[in-house]
């Protein structure tokens, strides 16, 4: 006679807050029972290692899947060791009392011992897709078996039943579709395939399906291709390929196994630049990582769209998607995953419960990604500066992010184009090459190489045959900035006010001429109104009448690049109006400031608005500024 049930009070409000609640994604029913099933035969085979009337061994083990529509059905049957009266009451009838737990707690220190369940809730998420759950189980060595069946929180029923072989299957039937929910998807063969290959492909059982096919059929005419010339069957096919390709030895495998892998798991048409295949063993945590280097970035790298994170799976089963945690910004580009049976989980298997064990596996990830692209820059320079193409921003950002925390991580990962054959150069390269009596490593900000190059405020330091740094990035500046230095060499922008090249006797001249036009550089500032903090006499121009400098912290570029977004608040840099001594632009200025003001004026602005076209930037006034041409033109 079947035993009726109640759950206590406090399972009726832990099983509804497992069907609510606590599970993401209803689509993990799957993934919990197959793995229960798993524990059921990891038990078993794990005592028929040391008795002989278990008379099975592991390749005999099997988990098999079936659906019948018509009946709404899903049922999930293992071979393993089974439950007796006693353990359906007390594993299923009392939520949260995980028999996995207690047995891996008694042979934890066994290696073939590797159970995934630890809570024993997993079997209640089938109550998100199921209106009714039957488990009928057989324990090993009984002579009886027993059926539990529940419709959710009112309770349960336990009953002898008829069933000849050791093991259990539980049969789902699902809830009707609703409007929000269509339930009968997860009766159709193709579903079920993709939530075993998504969640359970590593499980080291066979996972077993009679999944319907077509053929042609043999009598088909050749020409004939209606749906008469075909016929349908059913095969057992295996769902999973049980041993992750992680966990291989890395000398079974060849660079082609890993591209296949990495082209199928994330969905990418080319091969990768490279891949990190390591086991580590910790004292914090024991992992397995498989990491890839993409060739090129996804289309939606740039955007807000894009989820940066390594696929975490603890032993075998997949328990997040995407762990952001595992990736720092700057190498967000990384694809991969990471295995490891020492993480915390919290109940429903999709959270974990402490974050040191995941924040040491992290920093350790970390190190190996530094090591490997360190590696890949000075072997393979090749395939670094692909990969710098593709996601060099990204690793500059690092520099400055977090207010330059970890800018020493990703420093010698840096590449910038450089005056010297306009190629990449990292900043070491570039220091390895500096003139004795070099001070700064020189940089200059611009939209392309080939604009900075064009810029008055080079002249000098090209001539002088000194290498000067191209920041062409949007980001290249700010991390400059944030870095300040590259060991004991300090960076200094051709825009900044001292270059360090005058020797002493310059400098009395340049104070000299300062002092003997200190007029008319004072009207030019008074007649630009506001727009430069200072005119000065220039010690950087040769060819060039003038150009603009900056004496702040925000240069020309960096006014450019902050304005570009019209929600922020408009900033300016403090200009400094440099004028070329030796240029006949200059003699005329000196003319007019002592014989026609006003035209001098009218110059200053014309100057003025012609040093900011060279930088590349707006001129405030376009329609002053061609009056005044035209007038000039005119005379």
């Amino acid at each position: 006679m079947a035993k009726t049930n109640e759950f206590k009070a406090e399972s009726k409000r832990l099983l509804d807050m497992m069907i609510n609640s606590i599970y993401t994604h209803k689509e993990i029913f799957l993934r919990e029972l197959i793995s229960n099933a798993s524990d059921a035969i990891d038990k078993l085979y794990f005592k028929s290692l040391t008795d002989d009337s278990v008379g099975m061994s592991k390749g005999d083990f099997a988990i098999d899947l079936a659906v019948d529509k018509n009946a709404r059905t899903i049922t999930i049957k293992d071979n393993g060791i089974g439950m007796t009266e006693d353990e359906l009451e007390n594993n299923l009838g009392i939520i949260a009392n995980s028999g996995s737990f207690k047995f891996k707690s008694e042979n934890e220190k066994n290696e073939d011992v590797d159970i995934i369940g630890q809570f024993g809730v997993g079997f209640y998420s089938a109550f998100m897709v199921a209106k009714k759950v039957e488990v009928r189980s057989k324990a090993f060595g009984s002579d009886k078996a027993y059926s539990w069946v529940s419709e959710g929180v009112d309770g349960y029923t336990i009953d002898e039943c008829d069933k000849a072989d050791t093991g259990t299957e539980v049969i789902l039937t699902l809830k009707d579709d609703a409007e929000n929910e269509n339930y009968s998807d997860f009766l159709d063969d193709y579903r079920i395939k993709e939530l075993v290959k998504k969640y359970s492909d590593y499980v080291r059982f066979p996972i077993r399906m009679d999944v319907e096919k077509s053929r042609r059929k043999a009598d088909a005419k050749e020409d004939d291709y209606s749906d008469e010339a075909y016929e349908t069957y059913t095969e057992n096919e295996t769902l999973n390929s049980m041993v992750p390709l992680w966990r291989k030895n890395k000398n079974e495998l060849k660079p082609e196994d890993y591209n296949n892998f990495y082209k199928e798991k994330f969905y990418d048409y080319n091969d990768p630049l490279k891949y990190i295949h390591s086991k580590v063993e910790g004292t914090a945590a024991t992992y397995d990582a498989l990491l890839y280097i993409p060739s090129q970035a996804p289309y939606n790298f740039y955007s807000r769209e894009y989820e940066k994170g390594l696929q975490l799976y603890s032993s075998g089963v997949l328990i997040m998607d995407k762990c952001a945690d595992l990736l720092p910004d700057y190498f967000s580009f990384v694809k991969g995953l990471v295995d490891s049976a020492d993480l915390s989980l919290n109940i429903s298997r999709e959270m974990l419960q402490h974050d040191h064990q995941l924040k040491a596996i992290a920093k350790s990830i970390e190190k190996t990604i530094k090591s490997e692209l360190s590696k890949m820059l000075k072997n393979h320079r090749e395939d670094y500066e692909k990969l710098w193409k593709a996601f060099g921003i990204q690793i500059k950002f690092g520099v400055y992010d977090n207010y330059g925390r970890d800018k020493d991580a990703v420093e010698d990962l840096l590449l910038f184009t450089s005056s010297a054959e306009k190629k990449l150069v990292t900043l070491d390269e570039y220091v390895s090459r500096m003139k004795e009596d070099q001070k700064y490593i020189y940089y200059c900000a611009a939209e392309t190489v080939e604009k900075a190059e064009l810029l008055p405020q080079t002249e000098l330091l090209r001539d002088k045959g000194y290498e000067i740094l191209y920041l062409t990035d949007n980001v290249d500046e700010f991390a400059v900035k944030v870095l300040m230095r590259h060991g004991d060499k300090e960076f200094r922008s051709v825009s900044e006010g001292d270059l360090g090249l005058d020797t002493e006797e310059q400098k009395e001249e340049t104070k000299k001429l300062t002092e003997d036009n200190k007029g008319m550089l004072d009207l030019i500032k008074e007649a630009l109104d506001g727009k430069i903090t200072e005119a000065k006499i220039s010690d950087r121009l040769k060819t060039h009448p003038v150009c603009i400098s900056n004496a702040g912290q925000i240069s020309l570029e960096m006014e450019k690049i902050l304005n570009q977004n019209p929600q922020n608040e408009r900033v300016k840099s403090e200009k400094v109006l440099e004028l070329n001594p030796g240029h006949k632009i200059f003699s005329v200025m000196q003319g007019l400031y002592d014989t026609d003001k006003e035209k001098f004026k009218d110059y200053a602005a014309l100057l003025y608005d012609q040093a900011l076209l060279i930088e590349g930037m707006p001129i405030e006034d376009p329609l002053a500024f061609s009056e005044k041409i035209c007038k000039l033109m005119a005379e």
